[in-house]
């Protein structure tokens, strides 16, 4: 049976990762401005932290602009793909629901290719890190408590039953 301050660590350790939890962020594309011709959304993209569960709401008039999902070839070249319905309440909320590359443009007249109307953005994991947080390896020492089990092997050899 395993010592309890190996209970300890693991409860810690358990602990520790059910306790990072991210909430979901609503984004207004280009803020007060929003959905609109003119307007710099690379930079206004820049230093964002998009993430899995968050919403992006484009406020336009209606009428006016439209939001359409694309692939990066259809970005770069402003291109309406046949197949896909375009966004036109004034007020279309689209759920990052995958990590990766997402593009936006607007699909009316030349918004995208003259008024640069498209956003490009990065959509990472929901988890609260940048990165898979590392674990430390356990501790080569043995404590001594008078509640330790004296030492054998190292915590992993223990941890596990051999089979």
């Amino acid at each position: 049976m395993a010592s309890p301050s190996v209970y300890v660590v693991a409860l810690a350790l358990i602990a520790a990762i059910a306790g990072v939890t991210t909430e979901a962020k609503e984004f207004v594309v280009g803020d007060e401005t929003g959905w609109t011709i003119n307007f710099d959304y690379k930079t206004w993209a820049t230093g964002k932290d998009f993430r899995v569960g968050d919403k992006l709401i484009f406020k336009y008039p209606v009428g006016k602009h439209t939001v359409i999902p694309v692939n990066g070839t259809e970005f770069q070249n402003c291109i309406k793909p046949a197949a896909t319905q375009p966004l036109t309440t004034g007020n279309d909320t689209i759920i990052l629901k995958t990590a990766g590359n997402k593009w936006y443009i607007c699909g009316v007249a030349q918004h995208c290719a003259q008024g640069a109307q498209k956003l490009a953005i990065t959509v990472k994991p929901s988890w609260g890190w940048s990165e898979p947080p590392s674990i430390a390896p356990s501790p080569s020492y043995h404590v001594n408590a008078p509640w330790a089990a004296p030492k054998k092997r190292p915590f992993v050899e223990r941890s596990f039953p051999r089979w």
